[in-house]
């Protein structure tokens, strides 16, 4: 590299951290998975028609099902405020994930359920533990996520909703 260039390389080095921390929203990543009744679903296209909240799950979490039981008791009134969808991704693996239809019918989940075994999703959104979850706008764009649960969190995604929809 020629002297005068080489302050560039830490303000380069600089910029993309810059970049990564603050930097343009995530787009939500196109991959294919099954939802409960075997169909297959685009994740890239889960925004389509409008804000989703994408909740990453397990039938061994407690904190997971205790969060999207939450959302449950919560999804018409927040439906109705803001258009909001949810969508549940299980990580159950391929040996516990013939517990997930029966759970969700359990509780009567009305949201759609996915199912990504392979954590190929999960991955795709450097889902490192569950709960995790992700409020994307109807471009595709994350625009919001939080890892864990304490009974109260759904608070601050109502919050992030009407800050997302101005409603």
């Amino acid at each position: 590299m020629m002297p005068a260039l080489s302050f560039l390389r830490p303000a380069v080095a600089a910029a993309f951290l810059l970049l990564a921390v603050h930097g343009t929203a995530q787009k939500l990543p196109s991959v294919s998975l099954k939802d409960l009744d075997g169909k297959s679903v685009d994740t890239g296209k889960l925004a389509a028609n409008g804000p989703v909240l994408v909740a990453f799950w397990a039938t061994w979490c407690g904190p997971c099902k205790q969060e999207l039981n939450a959302y449950h008791e919560l999804y018409e009134k927040w439906q109705r405020e803001t258009g909001i969808r949810i969508v549940a991704v299980s990580i159950d693996d391929t040996r516990s994930m013939r517990r997930v239809a029966p759970y969700v019918n359990s509780v009567m989940w009305d949201f759609q359920v996915l199912l990504d075994p392979n954590k190929d999703f999960a991955r795709a959104l450097q889902v490192n533990n569950v709960p995790h979850t992700f409020l994307i706008d109807k471009t595709g764009k994350i625009v919001w996520q939080h890892n864990n649960y304490a009974p109260g969190d759904e608070k601050e995604v109502r919050a992030q909703l009407r800050k997302l929809t101005g409603k």
